[in-house]
């Protein structure tokens, strides 16, 4: 089993199974093709159960090797639902399961490790952007009531229908916080009857666009470091942990071996 385990976790193997992985998002995306379905549809079908069964060896393989510490982590539960998803029967009434074959290309996200640290890194950055969203959203709220007394009880018709109510103010100033077409569609019309508006534009512009969005971009990015250290000392530690096995397995066969050739 241990020299399962070292193959399972070696960098070739991880390699085989990204190459396996990306071959098969190749393989669904030309079968959307009628014209080469039809004429290589068979040795698609062929390749596409080929790399299935690799991948539900792999899973085999990865069960037999950690038995129950399989189920401790979160990616190899990932990679054992997108599997499996894969094995229910696309025929008949359920010939449109075969679009969840796409769901393969998930395993991208398990198997490369920068991409697995991105997602982990999402996931622990959940509690802080929640917190951020929380003052984003006040700031929000504050300006949409600000611009509906505003600008929301004006005689001209475009700003009425922009900030006539709260919930017009409230998709407006999303638009502004994207800054798609928020000078002329929206600025320029308030400064027309408002000429001081701007400031109030360029305020919610900066404080949200500029700052708070940022906010979450450090979130991540603290994550994503958290995430890299811890990563870098649990390698460690598993590279000497199965080193030690190694040894240990060797030791033991030496001394079977001594022990038989003293009984001799």
């Amino acid at each position: 089993m241990l020299r399962l385990q070292a193959f399972l976790e070696h960098r070739n193997f991880t390699i085989f199974i990204t190459g396996l992985i990306l071959l098969n998002a190749v393989l669904l995306g030309v079968e959307t093709d009628d014209s080469l379905r039809q004429a290589y549809g068979a040795w698609f079908h062929k390749l596409d159960q080929l790399i299935l069964g690799v991948f539900v060896a792999e899973l085999g393989a990865r069960l037999a090797v950690y038995r129950l510490a399989f189920f401790r982590s979160g990616w190899n539960w990932f990679d054992l639902i997108v599997v499996s998803i894969c094995l229910i029967p696309a025929s008949g009434p359920l010939a449109v399961l075969r679009a969840l074959r796409v769901f393969r290309v998930l395993r991208l996200l398990s198997v490369v490790p920068s991409l697995r640290r991105v997602i982990s890194a999402l996931l622990r950055a959940i509690p802080g952007m929640t917190s951020i969203l929380s003052v984003l959203l006040i700031i929000y709220y504050v300006a949409a009531v600000l611009a509906t007394h505003i600008f929301g009880h004006s005689d001209d018709s475009r700003l009425e229908a922009l900030f006539g109510s709260i919930g017009k103010s409230m998709f407006t100033l999303f638009q502004i916080m994207t800054l798609e077409g928020w000078s002329e569609g929206i600025a320029q019309p308030a400064m027309a009857v408002y000429p001081w508006s701007w400031v109030f534009f360029v305020a919610f512009i900066i404080i949200t666009s500029f700052a708070v969005l940022n906010l979450f971009i450090g979130v991540i990015v603290d994550a994503m470091n958290i995430i890299h250290e811890e990563e870098g000392r649990g390698k460690e530690d598993a590279s000497l942990q199965l080193e030690i096995k190694l040894l240990r397995a060797d030791i033991e066969q030496m001394r079977r071996v001594l022990s038989a050739q003293k009984g001799n």
